[in-house]
């Protein structure tokens, strides 16, 4: 009983060092902020927090794979549901954009340099996109099995898919996309055509 007491303290613990320096990082930026401002902001005291992160750029890697996190919940509600393949893949792309959207904006939008350094970002990011590639070619397959799609290799339509996925983010996030809704005549609609009829004159 006092060990699953003391693992759930434990991991409380972690997670307020977590988002105290979530929004620290959203506020100053990530290199104006410091261990000790976490440790003074947390009220946990600097040895508490290098119990449990070595390092601010050990931190700032758990905060972002916070983030994701929240993205995977997203997306594997839209996977579970009972829709067919072609309405999930649109919902699919439209909450993956929104959920970036605001994980984004709820850190400071671009100006904290929250996002900024790329290559750090991109590596804590494999792991996501290796799921979400799984998540795509996922719905693919249900497509072919539901007789919705013609695919010959699910596999490297998926990573298609997420690459083609990732190039919207930045547009979006900046609000370049604004006609993403339903039947507006917009992206979402050229998007619809791309994906299921193609550029070719049928």
């Amino acid at each position: 009983m006092n060990v699953h007491f003391m693992a759930m303290t434990t991991a409380k613990t972690k997670e307020k060092l977590i988002e105290v320096a979530r929004l620290l990082f959203a506020q100053k930026g990530v290199e104006s902020t410091t261990m000790n401002d976490i440790a003074i902001a947390s009220k946990k005291g600097r040895r508490t927090l290098y119990t449990y992160f070595k390092s601010k750029s050990e931190i700032y890697h758990a905060v972002l794979e916070s983030e994701f996190k929240i993205m995977y919940i997203s997306l594997e509600a839209v996977l579970n549901k009972a829709i067919s393949a072609d309405e999930k893949l649109l919902e699919f792309i439209e909450v993956r954009l929104d959920i970036i959207r605001k994980v984004v904006l709820r850190n400071g939008t671009l100006k904290a340099g929250f996002f900024r350094d790329i290559w750090r970002v991109e590596n804590v990011r494999k792991g996501f996109d290796l799921q979400e590639i799984n998540y795509i070619q996922t719905i693919l397959n249900e497509g072919v099995n539901q007789h919705i799609f013609e695919i010959e290799n699910t596999a490297i339509m998926a990573v298609v898919l997420h690459h083609a996925f990732k190039g919207f983010e930045v547009p979006y996030i900046r609000g370049m996309m604004k006609g993403f809704a339903p039947s507006d005549g917009g992206y979402r609609d050229n998007l619809v055509k791309l994906l299921y009829n193609g550029i070719k004159k049928q």
